[in-house]
């Protein structure tokens, strides 16, 4: 299938893999600019001028949020939906998609996998252990407890696969890159819910692709992502050196 769409974003960011994902249910096609966060020029500016990852283009239509992104899919191709019917279990949906954008970012990628991976290896700067220990200890287990009482004793969120599911377990799987993993003994719904959903077939490849660029250095990973069959983009909007504050994901 030819790819009717582009995305702009790393496999590795939560916010891209959300859409990714979506779009892998949904069975569209997509061609993908792979640049790490922190990453872009000024072509990647004119697209998406608050500087956030992903970026959907579909023709003329550009779009950015991956929230914004995922709507979009859902109103395009109703077949899976992946919003509940329900009214009200759909607003509930959407809130927990807004939580895991907003909230758990801030623990999961911010506090974690932006101190261990990004701060070193991007700016050659140190973590904040004192940040990264309050958030393990006492913020990341204060959202747990509270997804923990909003999640069914089995099964997904809203009985069928929703938006809701597939942000959480975006969000855990890069927790994982930094090892990071929900104690099931003590969150057994959480966990049960981010294992059953990182196990579905469009999960698994991205996860295949996530851990190949993981071991490279950035300016390595288009050509991993080549080898690995990634229908990539013509050219690309990345740069070679990041630049701090210079990109946002949502």
């Amino acid at each position: 299938m030819a790819p009717r769409f582009t995305v702009i974003g790393s496999y590795v960011s939560p916010y891209v893999r959300k859409v990714l994902a979506c779009l892998e249910l949904k069975g569209q096609a997509y061609e993908i600019d792979p640049i790490p966060p922190f990453v872009g020029d000024e072509r990647f500016t004119a697209l998406s001028p608050l500087r956030r990852v992903p970026v959907l283009i579909d023709g003329d239509l550009v779009l950015t949020d991956s929230s914004v992104i995922c709507q979009y899919l859902e109103d395009r191709f109703a077949t899976p939906s992946l919003y509940p019917a329900d009214i009200a279990a759909r607003a509930k949906a959407r809130w927990l998609e807004e939580y895991c954008d907003t909230h758990l970012a801030s623990l999961l990628l911010w506090k974690l996998f932006y101190q261990k991976v990004i701060r070193r290896h991007f700016f050659g700067e140190e973590p904040d252990e004192a940040l990264m220990a309050h958030a393990r200890e006492v913020e990341i287990p204060a959202a747990l407890d509270y997804l923990e009482s909003q999640l069914p004793a089995e099964g997904y969120a809203f009985g069928e696969l929703s938006i809701a599911d597939i942000s959480l377990a975006s969000y855990f799987r890069t927790a994982a890159f930094v090892r990071y993993a929900i104690d099931a003994t003590r969150w057994p719904r959480t966990a049960a819910l981010v294992h059953k959903v990182q196990a579905l077939p469009p999960f698994q490849r991205l996860a295949q692709l996530e851990d190949a660029i993981l071991r490279v250095p950035p300016q390595d990973q288009r050509a991993v992502l080549a080898t690995a069959g990634v229908p990539l983009t013509a050219t690309t909007m990345g740069t070679q050196a990041p630049r701090k504050g210079s990109a946002r994901v949502e």
